[in-house]
């Protein structure tokens, strides 16, 4: 019997109402909130990755929020680490880990069994050797050896392109078939709330987010960052600040550049919904529609897991 305490999670695509539901989700069942995003970790990305606010809260205890600065890199495996630690803190006093965002693999990297760890460190000749080469180059390279692990990273990421092509060479595999026999045992006993709504009332939902990110200050959030000279890093090639920093850099105007992140936002709720739905076990729900049974699902699953 798994003696890991039992944790909620809340997924789904971009703009769904993740944030809204986790609230009033918290206060229900006596929970604390654990960020499930990958970008909403770093301090100063605050309009571009609709963090929550003080306000929106509503002293609901939230964690992993703003624990980066945005030089510093951030992996899944410390997120793996820091979350699981999270959830026995949480649990600990009585109350419910209740995990809220839309990065799938970050979200099943806590909830099962993914090693990462195990992976063996790269000669230093050889990852100097990468570190001296071009994006351009290693991205090729990553393209040639792993196509598929390839079509989820940026190009511009080169931590991660050195990462992937390191894995590669020191295990003969790829990531998909390193990643097969794992994540398939659960860690903790878990209940997974997929929310989902109509096509096209998400793209414009996502549509308008933008509008309001824009009206809200982003531009100037991330001009605070480029003033600074911050480029070439993990945290600025979220959405929301690749595209500002191309219109920064004279590359697209500025209305080229909210269409654009409006297209890539779309594009990446898509991305999304199909890596929940190929990936987890998940029980879909209609934020609006099915407010009701979503509490009722949950309270059933906190009695049979107490």
């Amino acid at each position: 019997m798994n003696s890991n305490p039992a944790v909620i999670a809340i997924v789904g695509p971009t703009a769904v109402g993740k944030t809204a539901l986790s609230i009033e989700l918290a206060k229900f069942c006596d929970g604390e909130i654990i960020n499930g995003d990958s970008m909403q970790v770093y301090r100063e990305l605050n309009i571009g990755t609709a963090k929550i606010t003080a306000d929106e809260m509503e002293n609901v205890p939230h964690h992993l929020l703003d624990i980066k600065d945005p030089t510093e890199g951030f992996s899944v495996a410390e997120y793996q680490r820091l979350v699981r630690e999270k959830i026995k803190d949480i649990a600990s006093r009585g109350k419910v880990p209740i995990i809220v965002g839309g990065t799938g693999l970050y979200v099943q990297s806590v909830l099962y069994d993914f090693r990462f760890s195990e992976q063996p460190k790269q000669d230093s000749s050889r990852v100097k050797e990468l570190e001296g080469m071009s994006s351009e180059v290693l991205y090729s390279m990553l393209q040639d050896v792993d196509p598929v692990a390839a079509k989820d990273i940026h190009p511009n990421n080169v931590q991660r392109v050195i990462r992937a092509i390191e894995r590669q060479e020191l295990t003969g595999k790829q990531r998909d078939e390193i990643e097969q026999n794992q994540g398939k045992e659960k860690v903790f006993p878990h209940y997974i709330i997929g929310l989902t709504i109509d096509r096209e009332i998400l793209y414009q939902r996502i549509n308008k987010r933008v509008d309001l990110m824009i009206e809200q200050g982003l531009l100037q959030e991330v001009k605070g960052l480029y003033d600074r000279g911050i480029r070439d890093v993990q945290s600025i090639q979220a959405i929301g600040y690749k595209e500002i920093y191309d219109y920064l850099d004279g590359k697209s105007t500025l209305e080229d550049a909210v269409d654009t992140l409006k297209q890539n936002s779309r594009r990446y709720a898509k991305r999304q919904l199909t890596y929940f739905r190929n990936k987890m076990d998940i029980q879909w729900f209609d934020p609006v529609k099915d407010r009701e049974s979503i509490l009722e699902e949950i309270s059933r699953f906190l009695q049979e897991n107490q």
